[in-house]
C-alpha cells in the first residue's frame, strides 16, 4: 500500500491500575511536516485497519491484547469494519462524531455483535453522548487538555456509567499518579518506561547475579565460570535447564546439567537470555509486564534494523540488540545507567549509545523512543542518519519486533 509507506506506524500500550497491559492503540503518523490534514478522519480510519489488519496482520501487532483504533463517521456506518475480530477490537468514536440517532442505533448494533466501543477526547460531560450510557465501553479523557476541575467533574459524572475511564497522553509518574488518584481505571503513555531514579539504591543479589554473569558471557570467560555462578544460584540454574528443556529450542535431547545446558544454548542466546531475565524476573519491578515488552521490542526492533543496514554483520546485530534491551535498565532497577553498565565493560558503541545517544546505535535507539512518543518529525530527522533505511523498513522491522515481543511476554 504505497499511501501507507509515507506513514509510521506507531503503537502505545494501555495499563490498567495494577499495571497490567490492557491494550494497545494503534495510529498511523504522517512522516511529513505540517501534514495534519493530509488525512481526513475516513482515511486515517481506513489507512490504520487496511495497513495494520489486513497487510499486516493483528495478531503480529496485538498478541493476546485489545486493540484501540480511531473510526470516524462514515467508517463506523460502514460494513467493513464488521469483518475485523470483534474480540480484539475497541473502535474509537473520534470527537468530530456528531451522536445523533443514527450513530447511537449503528453502535447498539456493533455492541450487539460484540465489538467494543469507547469514546474519544472527552472533554466535557455533554448530554449529546447520554444515548451512549450502556453502549460505550470505554470513555478516553486527554489529560494535557482538561484542567484539574474539568478532569475532575468528568471522572465524577462518567464514573455513574458502566464504563471504564481511560487517561491518555499519561507521560510521567507524576500524572499517573494524579489520574490514578482521580478514579481512572485505565493509563494510556509511556510514563511506566520513564526512570525514576533512588540515590544511594544498590542492586539486589538477584540482580547482581545476572548482571554478574551477563559480564562473564560477554568477556568471553571459560564456561566453568559461568557454570560456578549458576551453581551459585538454584534459581537460575532451574531457569536454564527448564529454557534449554523446552520445545521452543526445538531439541530433543534432555538436559540434564548446567554445563549442558550453557554448551547447548550457545554464547550468544544465552546472554540475550539473561539480558531479558533481568526484566521477567524482577518481582520487586513496579511494572514488569509492559516494560519488559517494551524492552523486548526495541531490542529486537534494533536487531532487525541493524541486518537491514549491514546484512550478515552479527556482531552489529547482536550490539543493537543489546543497546535496545539494556536502555531501559534505569528504568527497571532506578539507578543510573552509567552505574548499572559500568562493571560490564561494554563497547564503546554500546556504551556511547546508551549514555549519549551518540553513533549509529544511538541514532537507532533514538528513533525508536521518538515512536513510542509519536514524535515522528524527529523520527524522520532520525531516520534519515540511517540511510539507506526507508519508512517500510522501519515499519516492517517494527512488525516483526512486535509479533516477537507479544510471544515474550505470553511466555514471560
Amino acid at each position: 500500500m504505497q499511501t501507507a509507506n509515507k506513514f509510521f506506524l506507531v503503537r502505545q500500550s494501555i495499563l490498567d491500575r495494577a499495571q497490567n497491559l490492557e491494550g494497545f492503540e494503534l495510529l498511523l503518523r504522517s512522516s511529513q511536516k505540517n501534514t495534519a490534514q493530509l488525512l481526513d478522519d475516513d482515511t486515517s480510519s481506513s489507512l490504520v485497519m487496511n495497513h495494520a489488519f489486513n497487510e499486516l496482520g493483528f495478531k503480529s501487532l496485538l498478541g493476546k491484547y485489545r486493540g484501540f483504533i480511531n473510526v470516524s463517521r462514515n467508517i463506523l456506518m460502514s460494513d467493513m469494519i464488521e469483518l475485523l475480530p470483534k474480540n480484539q477490537l475497541v473502535f474509537e468514536l473520534l470527537a468530530t462524531i456528531e451522536i445523533d440517532a443514527e450513530v447511537v442505533e449503528r453502535c447498539k448494533h456493533l455492541k450487539s455483535l460484540g465489538y467494543q466501543l469507547a469514546l474519544d477526547d472527552v472533554m466535557h460531560h455533554s448530554n449529546a453522548v447520554d444515548p451512549l450510557r450502556g453502549v460505550v465501553d470505554v470513555i478516553k479523557v486527554d489529560i494535557e487538555n482538561p484542567d484539574q476541575v474539568k478532569k475532575t467533574e468528568i471522572v465524577s459524572r462518567f464514573k455513574k456509567w458502566p464504563v471504564k475511564l481511560l487517561a491518555e497522553k499519561v507521560d510521567n509518574m507524576e500524572a499517573a499518579k494524579r489520574c490514578f488518584d482521580l478514579g481512572f481505571n485505565l493509563f494510556q503513555g509511556h510514563y511506566f518506561s520513564r526512570p525514576s531514579i533512588i540515590a544511594g539504591k544498590r542492586l539486589a543479589h538477584s540482580e547482581l547475579e545476572l548482571i554478574r554473569l551477563i559480564g562473564l558471557v560477554m568477556s568471553e570467560a571459560e564456561t566453568g565460570k559461568i557454570e560456578k555462578v549458576f551453581k551459585e544460584n538454584p534459581g537460575l540454574s532451574f531457569n536454564l535447564l527448564r529454557l534449554t528443556n523446552s520445545t521452543a529450542l526445538g531439541t530433543y535431547q534432555k538436559t540434564t546439567s548446567v554445563n549442558h545446558a550453557i554448551m547447548k544454548l550457545g554464547r550468544r542466546q544465552l546472554l540475550r537470555w539473561l539480558q531479558m531475565l533481568l526484566f521477567a524476573n524482577d518481582k520487586n519491578a513496579i511494572f514488569p509486564n509492559p516494560l519488559l515488552q517494551l524492552a523486548a521490542t526495541r531490542g529486537k526492533f534494533m536487531e532487525l534494523l541493524a541486518r537491514q543496514i549491514d546484512r550478515g554483520n552479527q556482531d552489529m546485530e547482536d550490539y543493537a540488540y543489546m543497546v535496545g534491551i539494556m536502555s531501559l535498565m534505569d528504568t527497571l532497577l532506578s539507578m543510573p545507567l552509567a552505574e548499572i553498565i559500568s562493571p560490564l565493560n561494554l563497547p564503546y558503541d554500546v556504551s556511547s549509545a546508551l549514555l549519549f545517544r551518540s553513533g549509529q546505535f544511538g541514532n537507532m535507539l533514538q528513533l525508536i523512543e521518538q515512536l513510542e512518543r509519536h514524535d515522528v518529525e524527529a523520527a524522520s530527522q532520525s531516520l534519515e542518519e540511517l540511510a539507506p533505511l526507508d519508512i517500510s523498513q522501519v515499519n516492517t522491522a517494527q512488525i516483526e519486533a512486535l509479533a516477537w515481543a507479544n510471544m515474550i511476554g505470553q511466555e514471560a
